[in-house]
């Protein structure tokens, strides 16, 4: 590569394919070395060797909106049609500190996902659902450390001891400055709250997954499949360096390392990209001294492609889920959110999510699908696209070493063209109509009528701002000296979770707490090289 400022990595995947393939497509794989069986190094094939037979994939719907009593209505819900996992979106203001009285949170209270200020807020959230019974999972990042102490908090007040909990807190900062924006602080010191989420979990919350590092914001932002997954894995790495650099040992932490992707609409591309994405992340751990099996094998949580849905004819939305689920299952996944057909246009209603969800269970008790593990293993065309992901993840990933690593390429501008370019790309292809969108440049049909989207309750930001007020006009003792506690350790080497959760029980906000750390570590400001 001669030119930092645009990549030849991703050409190839799609353009100038044969029409068919054969053995010779596959000459220089070795089946034994390359695939080995699922459930066995590199665990291209899948990380268990019976995959669903045994156990199916953990089926989640993603939700949050209004205040916290709203979103516990639609957990139960979600519960009684047959999720087997929470997952939980929560609003902006949420995820980048500010409490929803904050001149900043106005208008985007309760909006996006779930507005939670205090444990109070916590606590009615899961009211009714005993935390040792589902497994949850946090979409939060810049305040990731401070959701969790709530929820920790709310486990203790539920009598539920924390090694009982299973579930994930998203914590990957590195996408947020790659893709997303909703950061607060510079990133040395958003990477230090990563590990020590890490290194406190490891030793009082064994079942939880601290840090899922996502690649699906990452795709959403218009990167393509390839650059999701190399871009996913340099982020990883450069969390799995600092976790060692804190002392941690590999084969203590990294089992509990969990990852998110995109599925889009190219069925065998998506599979591909999991099977190589697999293969590529247990030969560099093997690499890195890692022993443990479980420290070698990739475990993700997939999510339909928000950015594929379309406002036009939203019912197409349905098939293209079904396609990007079978795929997400084809391809491995060990959890699974299906997109509703109405979120082009807004939250999805009740009965549009329970289709996403049936779409789920159709698929994992009536396709087939579950019944063997890998089942399109040694295809010709499979084998020799899943081959071509990996030899091209490995070189993105040497193309950002050579820039001196992740946070270095960051401050170099590197992610944001690469993604540029590829939207760019997109983008052209679809308004070209090289690149056919059924019912957007093609197939159109201007005359159905609009479908019944959900609306967010009247006066959300109202009573959630009225619940905040009744937080802090009672007595709170021990708040100041708490978020002291909390400053103090910011500004030297303790772990910062035993503090946060200390402060969370003084009943300190999600506000309170986040400009304790804004004191010591000071606002992120983006700068883009161009």
């Amino acid at each position: 590569m001669t030119d930092d400022r645009s990549s030849p990595i991703d050409e190839g995947l799609e353009d100038d394919q044969p029409g068919f393939y054969g053995p010779d497509d596959t000459q220089d794989l070795d089946y034994v070395r390359d695939l080995g069986s699922p459930g066995t190094f590199p665990f291209t094939r899948g990380i268990h060797r019976d995959m669903y037979r045994n156990r199916l994939w953990t089926m989640r719907q993603y939700a949050g909106f209004g205040t916290a009593k709203e979103t516990n209505q639609r957990f139960r819900f979600l519960l009684d049609q047959g999720t087997s996992g929470l997952s939980v979106a929560f609003d902006l203001p949420t995820q980048i500190g500010l409490d929803s009285d904050h001149p900043g949170a106005f208008g985007e209270v309760g909006r996006v996902g779930v507005a939670i200020d205090s444990v109070a807020d916590m606590e009615e959230l899961f009211e009714d659902i005993p935390l040792d019974a589902v497994s949850t999972s946090m979409t939060i990042n810049a305040t990731a450390a401070i959701l969790l102490a709530f929820y920790l908090v709310v486990a203790r007040r539920q009598g539920v001891h924390w090694s009982k909990l299973r579930g994930t807190i998203q914590n990957d900062i590195l996408k947020e400055y790659v893709a997303r924006g909703t950061f607060i602080y510079p990133p040395e010191p958003s990477i230090r709250l990563v590990t020590d989420t890490i290194a406190f979990c490891q030793a009082n919350v064994p079942r939880w997954n601290p840090v899922s590092i996502s690649g699906y914001h990452i795709r959403e932002a218009g990167a393509s499949a390839l650059q999701e997954a190399a871009f996913t894995l340099a982020n990883a790495e450069t969390y799995l360096q600092a976790a060692l650099d804190s002392g941690l040992d590999i084969d203590q932490f990294s089992p509990r390392f969990s990852f998110f992707f995109s599925v889009h609409n190219n069925f065998f591309e998506e599979i591909a990209k999991f099977r190589a994405v697999r293969k590529v992340w247990a030969q560099r751990m093997k690499t890195r001294g890692a022993r443990n099996p479980r420290s070698l094998a990739l475990r993700f949580h997939a999510q339909t492609g928000g950015s594929t849905l379309t406002a036009q004819q939203p019912e197409n939305n349905t098939v293209r889920v079904t396609l990007q689920a079978l795929a997400a299952i084809l391809g491995g996944a060990q959890s699974l959110h299906t997109n509703s057909k109405d979120e082009a246009l807004a939250l999805p209603t009740e009965e549009a999510v329970s289709l996403a969800l049936r779409t789920q269970q159709i698929i994992a008790h009536e396709s087939g699908a579950a019944e063997i593990a890998d089942p399109l293993g040694g295809s010709w065309y499979l084998e020799r696209l899943t081959g071509d992901f990996a030899s091209k993840i490995d070189a993105y990933l040497q193309e950002i070493d050579r820039l001196g690593g992740v946070l270095s390429a960051l401050e170099q501008g590197y992610f944001h063209r690469q993604i540029q370019e590829a939207a760019f790309r997109f983008q052209k292809e679809v308004e070209s109509g090289t690149r056919t969108v059924v019912g957007v440049n093609r197939f159109n049909d201007k005359g159905r009528p609009a479908i019944q989207t959900m609306k967010i309750p009247e006066g959300v930001e109202a009573r959630q701002k009225e619940r905040l007020k009744g937080v802090r006009m009672q007595e709170r003792p021990r708040l100041a000296a708490a978020l002291e506690k909390v400053r103090n350790t910011a500004s030297g080497t303790g772990n910062l979770l035993p503090p946060i959760i200390e402060a969370a029980e003084a009943q300190a906000t999600v506000g309170e707490i986040a400009d304790a750390l804004r004191k010591v570590f000071g606002e992120h400001k983006e700068t883009v090289a161009i």
